[in-house]
């Protein structure tokens, strides 16, 4: 983790394009370029992506995905979630799998994305989430570990205005410390589309929610518990790295950091147990 200053390796794929218009072509064939040289027709690793309205945000992380450093077969398979932007134009332009859901939430996406996986194994990313080139490989190392059935990875926030490196670190930190506490009896709480993998067979036999709720990710990796273990995978090197748009709905960041200490404090006794929350068992 680094805590003063942004990831070098970031600033090759935050590409400074608002729309799929400004993106000159070198810069897709640039891309293909890397993604043809890891083309195969029976991956074992399919890394999921569900986009809505991400036309831009889709080009960075697929860069990003396309130089893993794995000799692990894999497949990108991005699911437009009903985008109504140019999202698709920029599918169409990169060379990945991709289907359609009509059906808007996370749940619908990732469920036809599941059902037209290709890999036995799955990782979930995120759209607008830059992947260090060990992603593949050190989420992979946890999940094919005997009696695993699903690994969840860490994630950071990239540094902008208001927003510096070495608070978001300290978040971060604390973030990490409460992940450690809940993965005793909740790993599943720490399960976050961001960053997980599971078997793609088990899965299927669980199916994730059909509606536009939050929580999917979660509630896949509660039901996998029942074939097996949930693991963190702890790697710093191998986090995600996602914006601060999410931390701007608490407003600066001390009003942040507050509400989140004071939420996690809450919750210590409810961890203190393993029963399904509600919110689980009504999806």
């Amino acid at each position: 983790m680094s805590f003063f200053q942004n990831p070098d390796w970031l600033g090759q794929y935050n590409y400074p394009f608002n729309s799929f218009d400004q993106v000159p072509e070198r810069v897709f064939s640039e891309i293909n370029a890397r993604l043809d040289a890891k083309k195969t027709s029976d991956p074992l690793v399919t890394i999921m992506i569900a986009a809505w309205n991400e036309e831009v945000n889709l080009l960075r992380c697929v860069a990003t995905l396309s130089d893993m450093a794995t000799s692990r077969p894999f497949e990108i398979l991005v699911v437009n979630n009903n985008s109504t932007d140019k999202t698709q134009q920029t599918i169409d332009a990169l060379h990945v799998r991709t289907v359609f859901q009509s059906i808007q939430g996370p749940g619908p996406a990732r469920q036809l994305g599941l059902e037209n996986a290709r890999g036995k194994y799955i990782l979930l990313a995120d759209a607008d989430c830059f992947y260090p080139n060990c992603w593949l490989e050190e989420m992979m190392k946890v999940l094919t570990q005997p009696e695993v059935v699903c690994v969840y990875g860490r994630y950071s926030f990239i540094s902008e205005e208001g927003y510096s490196r070495w608070q978001l670190a300290l978040l971060e930190k604390a973030k990490d410390i409460v992940a450690e506490y809940r993965h005793l009896n909740r790993p599943y709480l720490n399960t976050y589309g961001i960053s997980m993998g599971f078997l793609k067979d088990l899965s299927l036999k669980i199916g994730f929610v059909m509606k536009n709720v939050r929580g999917e990710d979660g509630r896949m990796a509660y039901a996998l518990m029942s074939y097996g273990k949930i693991k963190q995978v702890k790697n710093n090197k191998a986090r995600a790295w996602t914006g601060a748009r999410t931390l701007k709905r608490d407003g600066s960041f001390v009003s942040l950091f507050t509400k989140r200490v004071v939420k996690e404090f809450k919750g210590l006794l409810f961890n203190l147990h393993s029963k399904a929350p509600k919110e689980i068992e009504k999806l």
